[in-house]
């Protein structure tokens, strides 16, 4: 958004001003707000994946902001017939301030590479191996890729939507 003021969105007649922590980030980089979702009361800033670290950085150093806790990166997997197809959600929570704010990255099945977090917050560390090991989506620069919960011969990533139900056939524990 191009003006400075708080953005006002609308979703069937119920009228909801954009919080400050959301403003603070569309006046400071318009660049890296591709779209401001509103949906129960919580707000998801969609982020292009060049821009999640600095987005990241922003959000727990600003005074506005200090979304000082990670909560969760969680991958979403939309389906093979959509386009982009993986999501990686980014749940913030400021100790502080008290605010929650979903960051969301879209990514194509052909390039599922974003950037780590781990430089902002620690725990991002097993949340990013969480989802590489079971979405397959890969943390370009994470200290430690590699997979958290599923055995290490373990063929494909299960949470997909085209993993087989019943897994790939024979597999064995090594």
């Amino acid at each position: 958004m191009e003006n400075s003021e708080p953005a006002t969105q609308t979703s069937e007649s119920l009228e909801v001003t954009t919080p400050p922590f959301v403003a603070a980030l569309q006046r400071e980089h318009p660049e890296w707000v591709g779209e401001v979702i509103s949906a129960f009361g919580e707000f998801t800033v969609v982020v292009p994946r060049e821009h999640i670290v600095a987005a990241c950085s922003f959000l727990k150093t600003s005074p506005e902001t200090h979304f000082n806790f990670l909560a969760d990166i969680c991958g979403a997997d939309r389906g093979p017939e959509e386009e982009p197809r993986f999501e990686v959600n980014y749940h913030l929570f400021s100790t502080t301030k008290h605010y929650r704010l979903r960051l969301k990255v879209l990514l194509n099945e052909e390039d599922a590479h974003v950037h780590t977090v781990t430089g902002v917050w620690k725990t991002a560390n097993w949340h990013e191996r969480e989802t590489f090991d079971l979405f397959g989506v890969i943390f370009d620069g994470h200290p430690d890729l590699r997979r958290i919960l599923l055995p290490d011969d373990w063929q494909g990533h299960a949470l997909r939507k085209d993993f087989p139900l019943r897994g790939y056939e024979p597999y064995s524990l090594k």
